[in-house]
């Protein structure tokens, strides 16, 4: 299986066998591009969730990797603080945070409990 990964800004691809769990290999993807906090982020090329996600303009939260929504933390219209845990993600047996990346208010959510995610699918817009 094959995860994108950003670390420190940097984005890695990295290949996971599941046979043995084990680290395969590592290549340096696209550098991510900084995100300012106040700018709009454009979207992505593929179809919109749903078709009044096009509509909604903000910061994106996306999914980091395919998997499971286990819990929303979230509402429309709740004000958060950069690093609020807005989504439990389950991916491989493991709870993952997807944290709000900046200050803001929560303008859509687009994933509901149970709902399967894939990698770079919009979550939410702040």
């Amino acid at each position: 299986m094959k995860y994108v990964v950003t670390l420190n800004g940097k984005r890695y691809e990295v290949e996971v066998s599941e046979s043995d769990a084990i680290l395969t290999s590592v290549s340096n993807a696209a550098p991510a591009a900084p995100v300012p906090a106040a700018a709009p982020v454009a979207a992505p090329t593929a179809a919109p969730a749903s078709p009044a996600a096009a509509a909604v303009s903000g910061t994106q939260v996306i999914s980091p990797m395919p998997g499971t929504i286990l819990k929303v933390n979230a509402a429309e219209g709740q004000a958060v603080k950069a690093g609020d845990v807005l989504f439990i993600l389950e991916a491989m047996k493991m709870e993952n945070e997807i944290v709000a990346p900046c200050d803001g208010t929560v303008k859509q959510i687009l994933a509901s409990k149970g709902s399967t995610v894939d990698t770079d699918q919009i979550l939410a817009v702040l």
